[in-house]
């Protein structure tokens, strides 16, 4: 299979064996259509294959035959040569693609460029195939099939025998875009050192084909190793490492060298097809459907790109899904960082052959480990390997977008500014789903239960989840961020700047401000599916409970207002019917309807409503703006315009600081006119045509006041939280209360607030919301710290109050406002036993924690 003989002898047998092979194979062709490539009819044209296999060079011939174009069997004639072919293999013998393979050039390609050199006005396209036997997305089904899929190993005759028996129904042919031997010629008069030029380039090419289908080559993980442990940084640290802790030379550097394989991924093509194959299996056992919105963002950049892949964490599900649905679409799957704590028997070493590599949560101390993980880091990321983590640092437990963490980041970050040796792309990505597996246990934990460490009995009890239904799954691909042109409008001479200090004041900035952008853009690939139109509009009623036609009428706003408000073009919003909704959300087991003599009623219960929340959360921001409108006219019935736009503005920054809001502040008007037409349009709020423009609510009797006020009630656990924190700091007073104690005692308050007054779900509480709105005050600076951690603020801190006033009901105001009275019990924790977020968020040294949890 890889001597080819003479044509003078054998080209009636190739034409038989060209038949006989497409008896049994069948491809996918890109592109689709011969006129996309674009050829010249006045110009030869020459393919050229990678490996020297007649299998490759049959399927070849038999495609351009289908296509219309120059058979690869049939000559090229020229008016300067004739050859009996028009393609060359570039590979002259079967083998491991390597950066350095033997000199031993194609004959064709060095008469062409003779040819081309002698004859000024000689030229051929030529046009690189790419040919993948077991590579055509969605159609692996079998172990064996992933065995004998495209790997990077070395192809022998009896493996690609092999690999056409398994794989002959899913092969992948791919006619990159011709290009001009004069053109790559460029005046080298050389023959032989141009056709050792050409010959280079077209090695690259074809690698980069293979890295787009299979990833990078991975092999020789051992040596990778020695050469990560043998950089410089790793060096400097064992050297310290010794020092610090008198130890020897040899002992220091074999931690280093357990650290490097207790971080190190085992990347194995066949494990990822494996899994694959049994992921394909469990998805269609316990999801409807996974639906893929706005891929071609990530299909226009991936080619000769880095990316790094920063989806919002909801789930264990998330990092499996991803690689999936990547794979699944021809693209490579992640490099994805993994807590150790996934690091465990069988499912370990199973994670790390998909592309895990592990790192631990606490790394204060640990020098050695943090030098040897970021070398490793920047060895993925200098090869071009995608990565993949979560900047939120843990699966968000109330369904927000969590604040950004910036330890993985700010290590991204620096080893781009190392080489910047090709463009790197964040790409945020918003996973939704309908019904979450760890639903329970996230109530549990913000109910005050302890998380419970992963294990493999845990795992093994999931099995029973493949008996339920979760509905479907949405991946939405986000906006990509081009990091050298985001760092261009943080700072311009940034290309200049020192960055071996991840503590110099520019680099700080700039990774806090990454991180920042890239959770707004996450929020702005938001999916508003129909579980989180359901959370919406019950959660916003009495009890939780409200008639069918309430129920439709709500979600038929929230759809009108989703399609019809300035949010990002990249949302998608479901028009599901509403009474499919109700039919889809009872077939999840979220909602009951209880049947009624006066018609029939929508309700959840306690535990319901707590899982409801979580999806409401998801996309409480995309409605952030409508609610704080109808909070504004539901509560104060009558106000003019300019008031409710001032008091919008007053609030907004704060909001946009927590929810990650998409619109920037010169933006604010035109979002707010565009919000009021839609409520306007709805009947839900009234404005006469009079001056000043006067905003009314509809009469008390009217179904749209109850309406208006439901959809108020969206915002209201949030202004609340931000409320009483601005209370408590006034109570006190300025100098008067640390950070800690703040956000226990508001942490305390909304306990008691939800177990008196029956608010959402435990959410409500939590304390990672206090601890966000006091940091997004401070980041205001509307509050500063003192050298003994006591806060200080000034009168300013009253102009967000007073617009909460507005906001807010009074009895909701006075409650909380007497609530505040009550002092701490003793036994609150002092400062210091709290644990404090960081003021500075944007330290990007150990510990990171943009990991899976």
């Amino acid at each position: 299979m890889n001597f080819l003989p003479s044509f003078d002898f054998v080209g009636a047998i190739l034409q038989v064996l060209r038949r006989l092979l497409y008896v049994w194979t069948r491809t996918q062709v890109f592109p689709e259509t011969a006129l996309e490539l674009k050829l010249q009819p006045d110009l030869p044209v020459c393919y050229i294959l990678q490996h020297r296999h007649i299998s490759n060079l049959l399927v070849l011939d038999h495609e351009c035959r289908q296509f219309g174009l120059p058979p690869a069997l049939g000559p090229m004639v020229t008016r300067q040569m004739r050859s009996r072919r028009s393609f060359f293999f570039l590979a002259q013998r079967p083998g491991k693609v390597t950066d350095n393979p033997p000199r031993n050039e194609s004959s064709l390609l060095s008469s062409l460029v003779a040819s081309a050199i002698d004859n000024p006005h000689f030229d051929v396209q030529l046009v690189p195939v790419t040919i993948l036997w077991g590579r055509a997305p969605g159609t692996q089904d079998s172990i064996l099939k992933a065995l004998l899929a495209e790997t990077w190993e070395a192809t022998s005759s009896l493996r690609q025998l092999l690999a056409i028996l398994i794989h002959g129904r899913q092969t992948v042919v791919r006619f990159n875009e011709p290009v001009s031997l004069r053109f790559l010629l460029r005046n080298d008069p050389n023959p032989a050192h141009a056709t050792r030029r050409l010959s280079r380039i077209f090695r690259v090419h074809f690698k980069r084909q293979r890295t787009l289908a299979i990833g990078p080559d991975l092999s020789h993980r051992h040596t990778q190793l020695r050469a990560l442990l043998a950089t410089p940084a790793v060096r400097k640290a064992v050297s310290a490492e010794a020092a610090e802790k008198s130890i020897s030379l040899v002992k220091a550097e074999g931690n280093a060298r357990r650290y490097a394989l207790e971080i190190a991924s085992d990347y194995s093509n066949t494990v990822v097809q494996a899994l694959i194959i049994f992921l394909d299996w469990v998805w269609t056992r316990i999801y409807d459907r996974i639906e893929v919105h706005n891929f071609e963002q990530v299909s226009r950049i991936a080619a000769g790109n880095s990316l790094v892949y920063v989806p919002c964490h909801r789930s264990h599900i998330d990092y499996l899904l991803m690689s999936y649905l990547l794979f699944m679409r021809g693209l490579t799957p992640p490099h994805i960082a993994a807590g150790s704590n996934l690091n465990m028997p069988v499912v370990g070493p199973i994670l790390r052959g998909g592309g895990a590599f592990f790192l631990r949560r606490k790394l204060k101390g640990a020098a050695l480990y943090s030098a040897v993980f970021l070398e490793y880091l920047h060895m993925m990321i200098e090869r071009g390997f995608p990565i993949e983590y979560y900047i939120e640092g843990g699966r968000s437990r109330s369904g927000r977008t969590l604040t950004p963490r910036t330890g993985m980041l700010g290590m991204t970050v620096q080893s781009y500014l190392r080489t910047r040796a090709r463009p790197l792309y964040f790409v945020p990505v918003y996973v939704g789903y309908e019904k979450l597996m760890e639903g329970s246990s996230y109530l549990a934990e913000l109910g005050g239960k302890q998380k419970k460490n992963e294990s493999l009995l845990d795992l093994l009890g999931a099995i029973r989840l493949l008996k339920r239904r979760f509905g479907a799954v949405h991946v939405n691909f986000g906006e990509p961020l081009l990091l050298s042109q985001f760092l261009d409008g943080q700072c311009a001479d940034w290309r200049d700047c020192a960055f071996d200090d991840p503590r110099a004041p520019w680099l700080r900035k700039a990774v806090e401000a990454t991180a920042t952008e890239l959770a707004r853009r996450i929020n702005a690939a938001a999916v508003i599916n129909p579980v989180n139109l359901m959370a919406l509009s019950l959660l916003s009623t009495p009890k939780h409970t409200a008639d069918l036609r309430a129920i439709h009428r709500q979600i038929e706003h929230l759809q009108f207002l989703a399609a019809n408000t300035s949010l990002p073009a990249s949302v998608v919003v479901s028009q599901t019917l509403p009474a499919t909704i109700i039919e889809e959300c009872l077939r999840l087991e979220l909602i009951s309807v209880r049947t009624h003599a006066l018609g029939d009623m929508v309700q959840a219960s306690q535990a319901q409503s707590s899982l409801l929340a979580y999806f409401r959360n998801n996309v409480i921001h995309l409605f952030a703006l409508p609610a704080l409108f109808a909070c504004l006219v539901s509560h104060n019935r009558i106000l003019s315009r300019s008031v409710a736009k001032k008091a919008i503005k007053g609030i907004y920054n704060l909001l946009r600081a927590e929810l990650y809001l998409p619109w920037e502040p010169d933006q604010l008007d035109q979002v707010i006119e565009q919000t009021e037409a839609a409520l306007m349009n709805r009947k839900l709020i009234l404005c006469r045509d009079e001056s000043p423009k006067i905003l009314r609510a509809p009469s008390p009797g009217e179904e749209v006041s109850a309406e208006l006020h439901q959809l108020g009630e969206i915002i209201r656990p949030t202004l609340e939280r931000q409320f009483l924190t601005l209370a408590l700091l006034q109570h006190h007073g300025s100098g008067k209360i640390t950070r800690s104690l703040l956000e226990e005692s508001g942490h305390l308050l909304a306990q008691r607030l939800s177990m008196l007054y029956e608010f959402n779900s435990p959410e409500f509480s939590e304390k990672s919301l206090f601890a966000n709105v006091v940091r997004n005050l401070i980041n205001a600076e509307l509050l500063h710290a003192d050298s003994e951690g006591y806060l200080h603020f000034d009168e300013r801190i009253s102009v967000p109050a007073a617009h909460a006033q507005l906001l807010l009901a009074a009895d909701v105001r006075h409650s909380i406002e007497r609530m505040t009275r009550i002092e701490p019990p003793a036994d609150v924790p002092p400062e210091g036993t709290i644990t404090d977020p960081p003021t500075d968020i944007t330290a990007v040294t150990p510990p990171p924690s943009s990991i899976t949890q």
